[in-house]
């Protein structure tokens, strides 16, 4: 029974590329495996376009949404100012209390049930 060649993987990434060719060049089972991994990276550069431009547009719609974000929160944000009505009624650090919204209350400002 012949055993199969398992030196591919340490030489292909541990050896410089002389000593790798040669060994491909004397070895079937390794000119196989070389084989596959020749017909795979030719794969992958026929692809590579393909997925750049997705990439691409990708991060040109992350950009767009962040663009619409801010143009969205600062008319929010200037109509607010602008408009007395609004700024008036909403306030930092106010709080409505059940006495502003119209319920009865005790002294203690607590709901009166009757």
């Amino acid at each position: 029974m012949n055993k199969k060649c398992t030196k591919y993987e340490g030489l292909f990434i541990f050896a410089d590329e002389k000593t790798f060719q040669e060994h491909v060049k004397n070895c079937p089972d390794c000119q196989v495996e070389h084989e596959k991994m020749e017909k795979v990276s030719k794969l992958l550069q026929e692809v590579r376009p393909i997925y750049v431009k997705k990439r691409k547009l990708t991060a040109q719609l992350k950009i767009a949404c962040a663009i619409c974000a801010m143009l969205l929160s600062g008319t929010v944000m200037g109509l607010i100012n602008f408009n007395t009505d609004i700024s008036d009624m909403i306030k930092y650090g106010t709080v409505l209390s059940a006495d502003d919204l119209g319920f009865p209350v005790d002294s203690y400002g607590l709901l009166m049930v009757e």
